[in-house]
């Protein structure tokens, strides 16, 4: 739980660090992914895996390095969406991944959520709405747009899905290494042809992309894969919608975005949504 939930803090820091980079959304995509490779790589040198520990047969590679495919996917989507729809649709609409891995959990796997946790969902679900603005924010956008969101809604969900997937076999620093190195691979295609540079022009830059980068992805996400070990994936995706809040709160403290008094209670609904199913994982 503790891993978890820091893990939803740190990457709720990202979108500060996106907004303040020199580069494309793309492009800081492409560093943020492998420029985490660094201190993954490290922290494998002082603490050796096993050789009976890494993936060996095609089949194990290919269980870590799919979620890193799925995640770039998911990351060029949703920029996408962020060009053809507006910034409120694409925002809001890709936070929808916890009912993808629900519906995922019940119709396949035949794991039906209890009333709680279902209740828990759409009060989790309606604090977004009310954070991201309310009903009223959206409708200025494209519905193609939007449908490119929801598909990047989707993808996240599979990434959570297959992330939890490979950690019932493999160790978080094998997990992250390997997806990790895939999805820089996959999305920098995408950078290269998409956006004019991918080389910032200051220090300042570079430190924006560091701090994405070690900050975000290499502790984020690894705290979030080590905690999908024992957690279920339903909890842990609804679980990190703790994500917009904290992006509110730091885009308010620096970057001196308002927050409205409904914003604060989006919030609140959010975490109260998020008890709830805590109550109903125990």
């Amino acid at each position: 739980m503790i891993a978890l939930f820091a893990g939803g803090i740190v990457i709720g820091c990202s979108p500060i660090f996106v907004r303040l980079s020199e580069l494309g959304a793309i492009s800081t995509a492409f560093w943020r992914l492998a420029l985490a490779l660094f201190p993954l790589l490290l922290l494998t040198l002082r603490h050796p895996v096993p050789k009976a520990a890494r993936p060996r047969s095609a089949r194990d590679i290919w269980l870590v390095v799919l979620p890193g495919i799925v995640l770039a996917a998911e990351l060029a989507a949703w920029h996408i969406s962020l060009h053809m729809t507006s910034v409120a649709n694409s925002t809001l609409l890709v936070n929808m991944a916890p009912i993808f891995v629900t519906l995922y959990c019940w119709l396949v796997l035949r794991q039906a959520p209890r009333r709680l946790f279902a209740a828990a969902l759409i009060i989790t679900i309606a604090g977004v709405v009310i954070l991201k603005g309310g009903p009223q924010a959206l409708g200025g956008g494209d519905l193609k747009g939007d449908a490119v969101a929801i598909f990047a809604a989707m993808l996240y969900a599979a990434y959570i899905l297959m992330l939890g997937k490979a950690r019932e076999r493999f160790s978080t620093p094998v997990v992250m290494i390997w997806s990790s190195s895939a999805a820089a691979l996959t999305i920098l295609p995408f950078a290269w042809i998409s956006e004019p540079t991918l080389i910032p022009v200051t220090l300042a830059g570079w430190a924006v992309l560091f701090a994405l980068s070690w900050l975000s992805q290499a502790s984020g996400q690894s705290l979030i894969a080590y905690a999908l070990a024992w957690l279920p994936v339903t909890f842990s995706s609804l679980t990190l919608l703790l994500q917009p809040v904290i992006a509110a709160l730091l885009a308010w403290l620096i970057l001196g975005e308002a927050l409205t008094p409904w914003q604060g209670v989006g919030g609140v609904i959010v975490l109260v949504g998020i008890w709830a199913a805590r109550r109903a994982q125990r």
